[in-house]
């Protein structure tokens, strides 16, 4: 599940630190969380999970990015204004024994230990039934949650990602008014959307293969004077995720309707993920494209 950030909580007597998988320290960040640990769960447990804020009835992932870069001062009118809950899907050391080896006994564990837990502390739920999966899977997208985790029952903890993630992917049309590459064998395309009442840059898709850049580049035309965007970009406006922070030189064309599926995580101004490319819509008109509801 995803909209979420990864969080792990370590517990110790008079003292509660959470970090990311990327090894920073979030106890600042998540105050709320670290206190909520402090006072519902007993020293000597560590837990695995993902700290989300919730906006209304949807997971609002710019409010957690915003915690990360927020100044000190400012933390406490955010904290207040939407506060934080951490969702515990695993626990790894019960009073200090390490207990990443048990597959099934930890699962237990960690419901013994959340049946008295209160907000902002949760546990993620579980199900063996296949068909309530199902259900999860077609409803949940639209809280924010993006797919499901799968995992054998007698699969041990482990730090490597050897879980199935199955996400939930929408089908919808967006405007490309630019391509990474060539007209005639395109690289990627540059999805756009209006939003504001102009047409923005919102993601970008992943390689295209041979085949489907060759069928694409079959409607694609040079653009004319006035184009909206920019020859040129930074790797960072496509991906905000992305170590690399060179510039990316874009091919501006006549904008084209393209189809393409795509995850839940749209933030209302941009995809988060890059979306896959499925076929050309030259049928439709590009004034006639919207955004996709939030």
């Amino acid at each position: 599940m995803q909209l979420t950030c990864r969080a792990t909580a370590y517990i110790d007597a008079g003292q509660v630190t959470l970090w990311s998988r990327q090894g920073k320290e979030l106890t600042k960040v998540l105050g709320d969380v670290a206190a909520a640990l402090a006072d519902q769960v007993p020293p000597g447990v560590v837990l695995d999970g993902e700290a989300v804020i919730w906006n209304g009835d949807r997971l609002d992932f710019e409010a957690l990015q915003q915690r990360m870069v927020t100044s000190r001062a400012a933390l406490p009118a955010l904290v207040k204004e939407l506060p934080a809950s951490f969702v515990a899907f695993d626990v790894l050391a019960v009073a200090g024994q390490d207990i990443r080896g048990v597959p099934l006994t930890g699962r237990q564990l960690l419901e013994e230990l959340a049946r008295d837990w209160t907000a902002p502390l949760n546990l993620s739920p579980t199900t063996t039934d296949m068909e309530l999966a199902k259900t999860w899977l077609r409803d949940l997208p639209a809280t924010g949650i993006e797919g499901l985790v799968f995992k054998g029952a007698a699969q041990p903890y482990e730090a490597g990602r050897i879980w199935l993630k199955l996400k939930h992917k929408d089908v919808l049309d967006v405007v490309c008014a630019a391509v990474i590459g060539s007209l005639a064998q395109p690289q990627a395309i540059i999805a756009g959307l209006p939003v504001g009442g102009e047409l923005k840059i919102v993601g970008r898709s992943t390689v295209l293969s041979t085949k489907a850049g060759r069928e694409l580049g079959q409607y694609l035309h040079a653009a004319g004077p006035g184009h909206p965007w920019p020859e040129e970009i930074s790797e960072s406006s496509l991906n905000r995720f992305s170590k690399d922070k060179g510039p990316v030189r874009l091919t501006l064309i006549e904008p084209v309707v393209v189809e393409v599926s795509a995850d839940v995580a749209w933030s209302g101004r941009s995809f988060r993920h890059p979306v896959t490319y499925r076929r050309a819509r030259p049928e439709l008109s590009p004034s006639n494209i919207s955004a996709p509801a939030r």
